[in-house]
Parts: C-alpha cells; sequence; structure tokens
C-alpha cells in the first residue's frame, strides 16, 4: 500500500533567498505563506529602491544652493501628476497580466505589456514635448523666482522631457509583478539607482571627463539611469528569461485589450487624485496652525513611511495573488491570499505603530531640536500611529480589490472616507471643537479605520470575484 508524504516546505531563510534572486513558484499552488514571501520581499526592496532616487537627488542637489533646491522641489511638485497617471495605469496593467498568467495565458499576458507600452509612450509623448516647450512657464506658474527659472529651467526640461522613462519603469515593472516575476522588477532599480548614483555628482560638479552641468546634471543622470533600466526591461521581457515574453509578432495596437486596460486604469487614477487631493487639503487645514505644525506632520510622515514599504510590498503582493488566483478559477484561494496578507501587514504595522507610540518622545529628536516642532511632532507621530493595524487593513483590501480589476470600489471608499469625511471632519475637531493640530491625526486615524472597515464588509460580500478583466 502506497502513503502520500507531503514534501516539506523549504527553510524560511531559503524562501527569503529564492525570494531575491527570482522564483519559478506557480503562485495559484502551494502554500500561501511562502508564496506571500516569495512576492513580497522582492517588492520592498524594490520600492526602497524608487525611494533612493530622490533622496540621491537631493543629496547631491543640496550642495547647490537653496535655489537648487526650489527647482526639484517645484519639478516634483509638476511630475506628481505624471505619477499618478502612471500609477494608475500600472494598477490596470498588474490586474490584467496577473489575471492571464492565472489563465496560463502567458502570450496574452505579452500582449498585454506591449498595450501598456504603446499607452505610456503616447502619454509620456504629449507631456515631453509640453515639458521641452514651456519648462520655464511652468516653473513661474509655481511660483518660481527669477533666478530659479534662469538656473533650473534646464532641469525642468530633462525631467520632463524624459517622462517616457518614468511611465515605462514603472508601467514595466508593475507587468513583471503581475507576472509573479517580482524579482526583475527588483533589479530594474537596482541597476537604475546604481547608474544614477554614479553618473549624479559627476554630472552636478564636472568630475572628470563629464561636463558640469549643474542642477540640471541631476536630472540627466536620473533620466539616463531610468532609460538604462527600461532598456534592461525591455530585454527581460523579450529575451524569454521570465514568466512571459514579448515576440516581433505582438507588437501592434490591440484596441480591445488598450480598451480595457485605460477603463481599469481611469478608476485607479482617480483613486490615487482622491488620496492626493484629500492630503492637499489636509496640509492646508493644518497650515491654519503655524509652519511648526505644517513642519511636525511632515517630520511624523517621513517616519512613518520608514515602515510603510514593507507594508506596500506585502499588499502588492496581496494583488498578484488575487489576479493569478482569479485567473486560474481559484476564488477562494485568492481571498484566502488577502487575509493572511492581511494578518502579516497588521502584525508588522500593529508592532511598528506600537513602538512608534512608547518611543515617539525619543524618535522625533533624531530629527529635530526646534522646540515648537518637537511636541506637535511627537503627538502626531504617537496618534497617527494607533490607526496602523486599520491602515494595514485598509491598504491590503484596497490593493485586493485593484488586483482583482475591481478599482471602482476602493475609488468610491476613498471619496466617502477622505473627502466626504476626513476633511469635514478634520476640520471640525482642529477648528470647532478646539484640538487644533491632533484633531487632524484622530480625522485620520478615524478616517482609515473607516476605510478598513467598509474595505472589508465589501470584501467579504465577493463581488470582486466575479470581475472581469
Amino acid at each position: 500500500m502506497e502513503s502520500t508524504i507531503a514534501s516539506p516546505q523549504p527553510s524560511l531563510w531559503r524562501s527569503l533567498r529564492e525570494a531575491v534572486a527570482g522564483s519559478q513558484q506557480d503562485f495559484t499552488e502551494g502554500a500561501i505563506g511562502r508564496a506571500i514571501i516569495l512576492l513580497a520581499v522582492p517588492m520592498v526592496l524594490e520600492m526602497c529602491m524608487e525611494s533612493l532616487f530622490g533622496a540621491v537627488d537631493m543629496f547631491w542637489v543640496a550642495h547647490l544652493g537653496a535655489d537648487a533646491i526650489a527647482t526639484v522641489g517645484l519639478t516634483e511638485t509638476m511630475l506628481t501628476l505624471l505619477f499618478v497617471i502612471a500609477i494608475g495605469l500600472s494598477v490596470g496593467a498588474t490586474a490584467l497580466v496577473a489575471r492571464r498568467i492565472g489563465e496560463k495565458d502567458h502570450a496574452a499576458a505579452g500582449a498585454v505589456a506591449v498595450q501598456a507600452i504603446l499607452l505610456g509612450l503616447g502619454v509620456s509623448a504629449a507631456i515631453a514635448l509640453a515639458g521641452y516647450i514651456f519648462a520655464p512657464d511652468l516653473l513661474r506658474v509655481m511660483g518660481a523666482s527669477d533666478e530659479v527659472v534662469r538656473t533650473g529651467s534646464g532641469y525642468t526640461r530633462m525631467m520632463l522631457s524624459g517622462s517616457a522613462t518614468v511611465f515605462l519603469i514603472i508601467l514595466l515593472n508593475a507587468v513583471f509583478r503581475g507576472a509573479g516575476d517580482a524579482a526583475i522588477a527588483m533589479r530594474v532599480l537596482w541597476l537604475a539607482n546604481l547608474v544614477n548614483i554614479l553618473l549624479n555628482p559627476c554630472l552636478i560638479f564636472g568630475l572628470g571627463p563629464f561636463p558640469r552641468l549643474g542642477v540640471t546634471g541631476s536630472a540627466v543622470g536620473t533620466t539616463i539611469g531610468r532609460g538604462i533600466g527600461v532598456l534592461f526591461q525591455l530585454w527581460m521581457l523579450t529575451s524569454g528569461r521570465g514568466r512571459m515574453s514579448v515576440d516581433r509578432s505582438s507588437v501592434r495596437i490591440d484596441l480591445e485589450i488598450m480598451a480595457r486596460l485605460i477603463k481599469l486604469s481611469m478608476s485607479a487614477m482617480f483613486q490615487y487624485l482622491v488620496q492626493m487631493a484629500s492630503w492637499i487639503g489636509m496640509v492646508r487645514i493644518i497650515s491654519t496652525f503655524g509652519s511648526a505644525a505644517v513642519a511636525a506632520i511632515t517630520l511624523a510622515i517621513k517616519v512613518i513611511l520608514f515602515v510603510l514599504l514593507p507594508s506596500w510590498g506585502m499588499s502588492n503582493a496581496a494583488a498578484t495573488l488575487v489576479g493569478q488566483n482569479l485567473g486560474a478559477k481559484k476564488p477562494e484561494r485568492a481571498e484566502a491570499s488577502v487575509w493572511r496578507t492581511g494578518i502579516y501587514n497588521m502584525a508588522f504595522l500593529g508592532f511598528a505603530g506600537l513602538l512608534f507610540a512608547v518611543f515617539a518622545g525619543t524618535i522625533v529628536p533624531w530629527f529635530t531640536d526646534d522646540p515648537q516642532v518637537v511636541p506637535i511632532a511627537v503627538q502626531a507621530l504617537r496618534l497617527l500611529s494607533y490607526g496602523n493595524i486599520a491602515y494595514a487593513w485598509g491598504m491590503v483590501v484596497t490593493a485586493a480589490f485593484n488586483g482583482a480589476g475591481d478599482t471602482a470600489t476602493p475609488t468610491v471608499l476613498n471619496l466617502l472616507c477622505f473627502w466626504v469625511c476626513q476633511l469635514p471632519l478634520a476640520w471640525f475637531l482642529s477648528n470647532r471643537a478646539g484640538f487644533g493640530p491632533s484633531g487632524v491625526f484622530l480625522a485620520v486615524v478615524f478616517s482609515d479605520a473607516l476605510l478598513a472597515t467598509l474595505s472589508i464588509v465589501w470584501f467579504r460580500r465577493g463581488g470582486w470575484k466575479r470581475t472581469v478583466v
């Protein structure tokens, strides 16, 4: 009589090594916990590398003075809209690719990648043309001084003209994540950052044979770094080394796939615009209490971002698992993946929130000793940390809806929780109720809790399982 013996699961250390090296694991089979590790680890490292672009640029540009810093800040504000469009398209790309991979239709997944590239090139071409022609005027509209316009127009023109590299690096990494090739997306940003780190000081200060370009050199280095990353992405996409590949016959306009991608992405773009506009409104409310309050909330958010990076990685893992398992006709496994990811995320962010709440008074003075900023920042860090558990669940479930292709539900929930609830509540608590800046922090916690609760309720209803993409 034969006995069936389950094969032992690889150790945590082996799974971590495989996650970084790249895995061929079928994410519609096997242990869900291992699947989350294999996807989340490289996604976390990828986002750390993305944030490094801005940090490297600012580090070297800061040596050029206030006008150069202002140029970067104003240009990044303009680029925010570009990022919203690119991220919105990336949500649609991830959902469609993950569904096709789950269906084992790799050719169709490759066709989605081609349409994403064509859309990205079309949008970025319009932005590049406008940026090249109107860079000085755009800086003036943003309130730049004459000196900033004179010295910074080259930087702005280069960043906007190179917008294709921004679009493609975001879109193609979303394609790789949807396919389950998270390690490739991670390596792309390792390569792009390495080039950026090497080129930035050389082009800014004219080291060795390089020309001295000042603040414009930072834009040139960043664009070249992203461009090399895009070339690596295209090579991986066409070489057949990943889970999916694109051949020459796939490079054509497919209006049906493109329309599907645009439909998914429009809701996702609006979803992120709602969040952005809400946060701008919150900063506007808190600004009425003075620059110390604005500095405090800015500092607290930057501290919290350190622990949000792993959480975003886990959330992106949930999106991929949902899309692929729905494609494989395994909705129950898709749902189980979300609950498991949510528990992991809750445990991580809950522990981080506990540390921040207890040690806020110790952490904040590491960043500033301003006697006006410190007490407000401590209060902000402590109060915002109380909402970490709710934020963890809201983040994962929202990503799950997007991964299923149901981008409309989280958009509606964001509108309700952030515009209908958060903004009016923040104004009331901070002004009418007399809580001051603390009222804004409390409104954030309440709206995050409401978003998590409503997201879970809608998710349990299961309509997302029947989404057709």
